[in-house]
């Protein structure tokens, strides 16, 4: 296999993961579970799922949800270098504009985003999905 092959299979992999982890979402109200699944540099896969809230404005992402786990359990000197997002709608579903600023925080500017595109599963770079993320280090 060569190296484009690889990385090509470890994506499929984590999507995988990622759609796992939409089956155990939390979804009573939109019925849209929604699994994420990070690859996190030190080796480490985290994965997340939806949690909705009557209170639509308390409910979470799966990507949230996942990166909430990865710095629960491994601190907040994680770096991400791949992000897959799963649903069991058959719908498109890249991460939203807060999921995409939370992890500008964590994810390696040229880390691989895979996700459901209108027209079936689309790979970008992090820096392309949130070119301009919200930061306040001055530098």
């Amino acid at each position: 296999m060569n190296e484009q092959t690889t990385a090509q299979a470890a994506l499929e992999s984590l999507m995988e993961l990622a759609s796992q982890a939409a089956r155990r979402s939390y979804s009573p109200y939109s019925g849209f579970r929604v699994g994420a699944a990070l690859r996190l540099t030190n080796g480490e896969v985290v994965t997340g799922t939806n949690v909705e809230n009557v209170s639509y404005g308390l409910t979470l992402c799966a990507e949230r949800s996942a990166l909430v786990r990865a710095v629960s359990q491994f601190g907040p000197e994680i770096r991400i270098e791949a992000v897959a997002v799963a649903n069991l709608n058959d719908a498109p579903s890249p991460p939203c504009g807060a999921c995409r600023q939370m992890l500008s925080e964590f994810v390696l500017p040229q880390a691989p985003v895979i996700f459901p595109a209108a027209n079936g599963v689309r790979t970008m770079a992090f820096a392309e999905l949130l070119p301009l993320a919200f930061d306040m280090r001055l530098e």
